[in-house]
């Protein structure tokens, strides 16, 4: 049966609706970033750029470097979008727009976060670059799938005990990164971390302007937590919801993370651009290895 115009809403030139972008738009293997200005700098290490349109948020280019296609694609920021953005993109690869149907054939994306974050642990320095192997989200989005057979209950069970976690909050969640992805982009000078994926900026992540948090010790019981040898090791708004969404849909995902903040010493780096800039490179080149 064909999938309602409610459900799966194309634009006029069919194009999926939030994203403004047709199947032959995007590469199999697409980074993305929070910030739409971020999409140019990544692609002006491009080789050729062959498709760009923006809307909203959604910025896309689509283009080669070093001979390999890739989409990037500004999510904005949190899990909310990362909801928009995941689904949108499977439906351009496993659904066929004009009959309105699943396809027989699945076709699994390759999609590598590069971001910003803030590191809980003093150990962790401002400027280093960090790969999520784990996410907590804090956040609602996977709970509205069918997804407790690919969350880490164990962990999220030993998270909410260790920090007495408020029922009034959403309750959180645990998934985990691609295998593959994550060997293949760590490095000498990588840190491996456990990821905090937020609700918002500044309660959320423990900052208090003029109002009052309703847990003002959440930050350092998250970053005293520790399961099996992995703590907490940094804060951001998208990852979890990155991994639960490619797991359920069949795609490998990974995030890769700029350490611009650290909480615990209150340092924030002096040369955030360079850092993401660095970050980015190193991304492109790894990726073009990958098979």
């Amino acid at each position: 049966m064909p999938i309602k115009d409610s459900e799966l809403i194309l634009n006029p030139d069919g194009s999926i609706y939030h994203l403004n972008i047709r199947p032959e738009h995007i590469a199999q293997t697409i980074i993305t970033v929070g910030d739409p200005d971020r999409v140019d700098a990544v692609t002006r290490h491009f080789d050729t750029i062959d498709f760009k349109t923006r809307k909203r948020e959604f910025h896309t280019q689509t283009g080669t470097y070093k001979g390999k296609r890739l989409t990037v694609i500004s999510t904005g920021i949190g899990t909310d979008n990362i909801d928009i953005v995941l689904n949108e993109l499977d439906a351009l690869v496993n659904i066929d727009l004009e009959r309105r149907e699943i396809k027989s054939n699945h076709t699994s994306l390759t999609i590598v976060r590069v971001g910003t974050s803030g590191s809980i642990q003093k150990h962790i320095p401002i400027d280093a670059v960090l790969i999520s192997e784990f996410a907590a989200g804090f956040d609602s989005l996977l709970h509205f799938y069918d997804s407790q057979n690919i969350q880490d209950h164990p962990i999220s069970e030993a998270l909410k005990v260790h920090t007495n976690w408020s029922t009034h909050k959403s309750d959180p969640y645990v998934v985990k990164a691609n295998a593959e992805l994550l060997d293949h982009f760590k490095g000498d000078h990588t840190h491996i971390g456990f990821t905090g994926t937020n609700v918002g900026f500044y309660g959320p992540q423990g900052r208090t302007l003029r109002l009052k948090l309703e847990d003002e010790h959440l930050n350092d019981t998250l970053a005293s937590f520790n399961y099996d040898g992995k703590p907490i090791t940094n804060l951001e708004m998208e990852t979890a919801g990155i991994y639960g969404l490619a797991l359920l849909l069949g795609h490998r995902a990974l995030s890769m993370n700029a350490i611009i903040a650290n909480r615990a010493t209150g340092q924030f780096s002096s040369r955030p651009k360079e850092v993401v800039d660095d970050l980015i490179l190193y991304t492109l080149n790894k990726i073009v290895t990958l098979t």
